[in-house]
């Protein structure tokens, strides 16, 4: 066999690269493989989207068992592909509905299964077992449309002239109908900031319905936080209670010894004041004090003894026997 370094490193790299593009391709579409991605592949046919999108969670009895992975135009109706990542059985007379998952109009696929059948690999759900809800964003959106096209003016004629044909009638009326035609006049006279609060409004649900998987981890985390408050109650309690009970006492103590420390806070501040008088005395003590006590911190520094000399003494003569001089 021929070896590795003797062979074309042309053809080397062109075989490696095309490993490396299949590589690549593999991870990109791993979901597609047949051993890593797994599950069944599932049609559905909507309606309309109702703001359904790819990688929103297809669930059986609230519990998920897989995602969408396509929303596609087929036709005059909307196709959803999904992916059933668990072995779930689903009867032949499975209905797929789009539901809200969130306040925000995050949403998610519901399927109840039903029929005695199963639903294979790559089967389709009729429209007539599907349906689909009222988007929020669409109806706030239609809402500011129509609100635009009101004719605000022509409104507040129609209002007034109602109540001028009304004045023969009771006192009551003619003031709920007098209260209705000043509020069509100040409609009328803030049509442009009515217009503009919906068109804000309508920004305002677009970024929420953008943002939802955020506002959703907020209330979770502001869920978990008033959990562990309410776990840790009775020790909040337990502390405040305790930092009552020990102001009460501080109060109590210094209620009852206020007649003694008045006397040793007098003495206390003489002593200051006799401190602040000799302010300069006691600087030079401490600056004479440091010679003597640098000599003697080397005088005791090596152990428990004096380590000092004494000079201009006559030496000790050796005498014999050890005798001393008389």
């Amino acid at each position: 066999m021929k070896p590795f370094r003797e062979r074309n490193p042309v053809v080397v790299g062109a075989v490696s690269i095309a490993v490396l593009i299949g590589l690549f391709l593999a991870a990109f579409r791993a979901q597609d493989l047949p051993l890593i991605g797994g599950g069944d592949t599932v049609y559905a046919d909507f309606s309309e989207a109702g703001g359904l999108k790819a990688d929103d969670p297809v669930r059986v009895a609230g519990v998920r068992v897989g995602k969408v992975d396509s929303v596609e135009l087929d036709g005059d109706h909307v196709r959803a592909t999904l992916r059933l990542d668990t072995d779930t059985r689903l009867g032949d007379q499975t209905r797929a509905d789009i539901k809200v998952a969130t306040l925000l109009g995050s949403m998610y696929v519901s399927l109840d299964p039903a029929g005695q059948g199963s639903l294979d690999d790559g089967s389709s759900i009729p429209m007539a077992r599907t349906s689909s809800p009222f988007d929020v964003v669409d109806a706030f959106s239609g809402l500011a449309d129509t609100a635009s096209r009101i004719d605000t003016d022509q409104l507040a004629k129609s209002l007034s002239t109602l109540a001028d044909l009304t004045r023969n009638t009771p006192e009551e009326f003619r003031s709920a109908l007098k209260g209705v035609s000043a509020l069509s006049s100040n409609i009328a006279a803030k049509n442009d900031q009515i217009n503009s609060l919906l068109k804000s409004l309508n920004k305002v649900s677009t970024t929420l319905d953008a943002r939802d998987q955020d506002v959703i981890g907020l209330m979770r985390d502001a869920d978990v936080l008033f959990r562990a408050l309410v776990a840790r109650r009775e020790a909040v309690h337990q502390l405040l209670v305790s930092t009552s009970t020990v102001s009460q006492q501080l109060t109590g103590l210094v209620r009852d010894t206020r007649a003694d420390l008045k006397p040793t806070l007098d003495t206390v501040e003489r002593v200051l004041a006799v401190l602040n008088k000799n302010q300069n005395n006691i600087d030079n003590s401490l600056r004479l004090l440091a010679p003597f006590y640098r000599v003697f911190a080397n005088t005791l520094g090596t152990g428990p003894w004096f380590d000092t000399y004494i000079q201009n003494l006559l030496p000790i003569p050796n005498l014999p026997n050890g005798g001393g001089v008389s």
